[in-house]
């Protein structure tokens, strides 16, 4: 079938220290939109179209050498697209509003910490507000914000019911989830604590195939029969509906968890994590462990045994999460975003002057 509507354009980063969660859910959202007729294609680095290769190779691509702003702009110099969506922390007002040259755009952001351009931002942090874009955003700007919009793959939405059903019973599975890169490197620090008190309980390890600790993890697993290895898998909404309970790192896929109402502790990697980590806790929906604290160990060691043996825990941290997010964020957004684009109209097709 012939795309009927606008062709959108997504500048998404990925690498070994931002790992490939952007990447992810932008081509959930370029599929959301794609479903709805438009047009999408994403500038596609080689760190990039690694993870559209391994995750995503529908996705369509625009080769660029990197996704620094002037390399950009050499990139999509006669590119022919009507809006564009960014969904890269590098990236400010000054950058956005070079890129787009005009065009509607939509901006993906967890931090609210830089001036952004654009016509919509998207940031599904469950604290978040409109006065913490206030002095960020012209006015006219509008925001989608909260977990309701967070872009989730739909396999999660279709699993959420049998997930649910299943929740509240003994503790047979565990996930661990740190990310594509394991950025931090704490996949298998987690793994060695949490093998010190797994006795028969398997323990499904997710990571990517450049994380720096998969060949380690790969010769620990072929010795315990109770670890099993998933490298850049596209099973991952039924590994968590299977699972009893979850670590992982606090990123976009802590919504997916959310989603299938897994039990989780999560762990903070980066400073930009900490805010909706701590929403998360305030909520009674997650327990959360500081990925750099010196006492790591003894936070995990905690956290392990409190979600080992408190049956009441577990069921309140999935039913709390599974009221946050449903998994349809992504054709939320996709309607609001197709919404503005009608709005606003086709802008002139020129190509975007240098940042």
């Amino acid at each position: 079938m012939i795309p009927s509507g606008p062709r959108i354009l997504f500048i998404a980063n990925a690498g070994l220290k931002v790992g490939g969660g952007h990447v992810m859910r932008s081509a959930t959202l370029a599929r959301a939109l794609t479903a709805r007729g438009a047009a999408c294609a994403m500038a596609a680095s080689p760190e990039v179209a690694a993870v559209l290769d391994a995750f995503a190779p529908d996705v369509a691509r625009e080769p660029v050498t990197s996704l620094a702003p002037d390399d950009l702009a050499d990139a999509l110099t006669g590119q022919d697209f009507e809006a564009i969506v960014f969904d890269h922390y590098g990236l400010d007002r000054n950058a956005h509003e070079a890129l787009a040259h005009g065009r509607p755009s939509l901006i993906l952001d967890d931090l609210a910490d830089r001036p952004l351009g654009g016509d919509m931002v998207l940031d599904s942090g469950p604290a978040r507000s409109p006065t913490d874009y206030a002095l960020l955003v012209e006015s006219h700007v509008r925001l989608l914000l909260g977990p309701a919009f967070a872009p989730v793959r739909p396999e999660f939405a279709d699993l959420r019911d049998a997930a649910l059903a299943r929740r509240g019973g003994p503790v047979r599975r565990v996930l661990l989830s740190m990310g594509l890169t394991d950025p931090g490197g704490l996949t298998p620090r987690l793994v060695d604590r949490l093998r010190l008190r797994l006795g028969d309980i398997g323990l499904d390890i997710v990571m990517g195939a450049t994380a720096p600790g998969l060949k380690g993890l790969a010769r620990l697993a072929a010795h315990d029969p109770r670890l099993t290895l998933h490298v850049d898998t596209p099973n991952m909404a039924q590994l968590i509906a299977e699972a009893d309970i979850g670590f992982g790192a606090a990123g976009s896929t802590t919504w997916e968890r959310c989603v299938l109402g897994l039990p989780q502790a999560i762990v903070v990697v980066a400073e930009n994590q900490r805010p909706a980590a701590q929403a998360l806790v305030e909520r009674g929906a997650a327990l959360v462990i500081d990925g750099g604290a010196a006492d790591l160990d003894q936070q995990v060691d905690r956290a392990i045994v409190r979600m080992f043996t408190d049956t009441t825990l577990r069921e309140r941290l999935s039913a709390t999460a599974a009221a946050l997010c449903d998994g349809r964020g992504a054709a939320r957004t996709a309607e609001a975003f197709l919404g503005l684009i009608a709005e606003r109209g086709a802008p002139p097709q020129m190509a975007p002057p240098a940042p």
